[in-house]
Parts: structure tokens; sequence; C-alpha cells
């Protein structure tokens, strides 16, 4: 009797250290973050500065121990803005790699390809890309952390209304961002008792939008014009219409909120407005904005870690990995369904894009006054309100 307790105990014994050694080995394997940027390609703009982001600090959290006592792991592919080759690496993240979470999609088309796949995986995304449709209706696994095309919207149009402007025209690109902006702009011009006189289009691969331009200058009761793209695209039609002498109020969307859109388009830029993140401009901010701090460490890192400017774009990425890191703290795992309810509930982070509070009904937490309405003067963004 008694050596058959022995062999049990030590039977008990046995299991438990093989127990505890399983769970340490869990302990010590990485947590994945997946990524899937448009790194090259013509929208390298966005998924170059994102991935910069995302390396620097991965690095910098695994230096300072890790999340849940666990070193993070980055798996990232370039897309080269093509949204089919996103939903193939989007699989290859969620089926072969086996991700914990994806931070990623620079654009909308590639971040819509991805998300089928998502959803039905049960692996919780945060989306680096701009439209509406992402978001709305919400999606149960997806997330995103740039404020939507319609926010832009409603933000440049309540400008408009303040300097007096009823009527405007409009111009966008035909890609899938320009695309939803140019919807949501008719949707919200509606909505505020404004008038789109004038619409045009053009397409990703046109060199000249001269004509577009013309026939919105030429259309009766223009008071201003707006531009929804991204890209060279907006470039080129700022310096177009510089060309053509056009004097009348100008905008542009976020999707050129950058200093690199300042280098395209060069002096043609001047005077024109746009709703971006405050860290274009984050020593304009007052000292009790909750965001400076944030705003301007994110900045001096980026910017002595690659020696060139800081991007908004890039800002989505750290916010988007920093709303993965917190949510995994707070659900004290790294369970898919524990993280995306703990996403799903985050209130008040201080990120740089602006202060997000998300809910059941929100997966963007962000509202149209995040934005900042910019200007350009002398060549650099000035802040307006």
């Amino acid at each position: 009797m008694f050596k058959t307790v022995i062999r049990r105990a030590g039977k008990c014994a046995a299991v438990a250290a093989a127990s505890l050694m399983m769970m340490s080995a869990q302990a010590a394997d990485p947590i994945k973050i997946g990524s899937f940027l448009s790194v090259t390609g013509p929208a390298s703009f966005l998924g170059d500065p994102e991935l910069k982001t995302l390396e620097m600090y991965v690095e910098k959290i695994n230096e300072e121990g890790g999340v849940l006592g666990r070193q993070l792991e980055l798996i990232h592919y370039d897309d080269v803005g093509n949204a089919s080759s996103a939903r193939n690496f989007a699989s290859r993240l969620i089926r072969s790699d086996q991700v914990d979470i994806i931070v990623g999609g620079s654009t909308t088309g590639a971040t819509m390809a991805a998300v089928p796949l998502v959803e039905q995986a049960q692996v919780p995304f945060i989306s680096l890309a701009g439209a509406v449709v992402i978001t709305n209706p919400v999606k149960k696994w997806v997330f995103k952390t740039p404020q939507t095309d319609r926010m832009a919207a409603e933000r440049i149009l309540a400008d408009m209304k303040d300097r007096g402007i009823t009527k405007f025209g409009l111009i966008s690109g035909t890609g899938g961002f320009g695309s939803s902006g140019r919807t949501q702009t008719l949707e919200v011009a509606e909505q505020m008792g404004m008038e789109v006189v004038a619409d045009e289009t053009y397409s990703g691969s046109d060199t000249d939008m001269t004509a577009q331009l013309t026939n919105i200058r030429n259309t009766s009761g223009v008071q201003a014009v707006l531009n929804f793209g991204f890209g060279q695209g907006p470039a080129i039609v700022t310096r177009n219409y510089a060309q053509l002498g056009m004097e009348l109020p100008f905008y542009q969307s976020h999707g050129v909120a950058s200093d690199s859109f300042l280098e395209l388009a060069g002096s043609s830029a001047e005077g024109l407005r746009l709703p971006a993140s405050p860290l274009l401009v984050p020593d304009s901010l007052p000292d009790d904005d909750p965001q400076k701090e944030v705003v301007q460490n994110y900045k001096a890192e980026y910017e002595a870690r690659w020696d060139s400017k800081v991007s908004t774009f890039g800002a989505y990425a750290y916010d988007g990995l920093m709303l993965a890191v917190r949510a995994m703290e707070e659900a004290g795992s790294t369970d898919p369904e524990a993280v995306r309810n703990a996403l799903e509930n985050i209130n008040g982070y201080v990120g740089v894009t602006g202060v997000f509070n998300m809910s059941p009904e929100d997966h963007n937490g962000l509202d149209p006054e995040s934005f900042r309405i910019l200007e350009v003067q002398n060549g650099e963004w000035k802040l307006i309100n």
C-alpha cells in the first residue's frame, strides 16, 4: 500500500512538473504581431513610416521587458498597395504564422480584402486605413486608428461654413479612399445644407487634372474647392490649381497630411487647408492639451531613429500597436476573445491621432474634433483651429 501511494505521488509530481514546463514554455513564446503594409508601390508614403514605427516600438517595448512578461515578434509583409496581395498575406498571417493580433492595412482596399478572413478566423485586427466602411457597420473583430473620411468631410465642411461658404466644387480620386470620401462628402453636404455645385473625378494614372479643375472654375456659384484623395494625385491637383490661377479657398483631405505632400506640391500648396493630426504642429498645442506630450515624444523618437520627418501615417501605426498592447495587458492574456473585448472597451487612451474611446457601437473611438484644421503658410503647416 505504501509503495502504491509513492508511485501515485510520483506520477502526480511528474504531471505537475510537465504542466509547469509547458506553462513556462508558453510564457516564453513571443507574442506575434502580424502586419501587412504598403511599404513599396504607390502607397509607400503610407506603409513605409508605418513599418518603421512598428519596428521601432516593438524593439523599444521588448527592451523594456515586453508585454505580459513575453517579447513581441513583428511578422510583416509588403502588399505593394495591392488588395489581392493583402488578402493573401492576411491569410498567411492567420494560418501559417498564427499571429495573436494584426496591426496593418495601409489602404482601405487592402484592409477590406482582409476583413472577411479575420472575421472568419476571429483574430483581432486594427486597421490603419481611413474609410468609414472599415468600421461602419461595426465588424466584431475589426478596429481602426485613423479618423474616418466622414469625420474629415464633417470637419472640412464645418470650417467652410465658418468662412461663409455654402457652395463648393468637389474633385476626388476614383480609388477606394477617394471614392468613399466623395460619397461621404456628398452625404455630409446635404445634411449640413450645403451644395456641391461641381463634381469631378480623376484616376490614379492621371498626370494632369487641368480639365477637371477648369470645369469646376467655370461652374456658376462655386465658392471653394475640395480634393479628396491620396498619393500623387492630390499634389498634381494642387499644382494644376495654382497654374490655373484659381484663388478660391482650397481644401485637401487628411489623405495628404504629411510633410512629404508639401515637398511634392511645393509653393502651389500655399493657403490650402486640411484636417490633420496635431502631429504636424506639436509645438503649437497648448500645454494643457492631453496629446501634447505624446505627440512631441513620438515625433522626437521617430525623427531621431530614422533621420526623416515624422508622418501622420506612421502615427496610425503607433496608436494601433499601443492599443493592441493595452488590450493585451488589460485582458491579462493573448486570448483572442479577451483581447477583442478589451479593445472594444478601451476608454481615454491618449494617442498621437486623438483620444480613443471605443465601445461595442464604435470600433474607431474618435470624433471629428480630434482633427485639427491646418493651413499652409510660408511653406509650413499652421494650426488654425
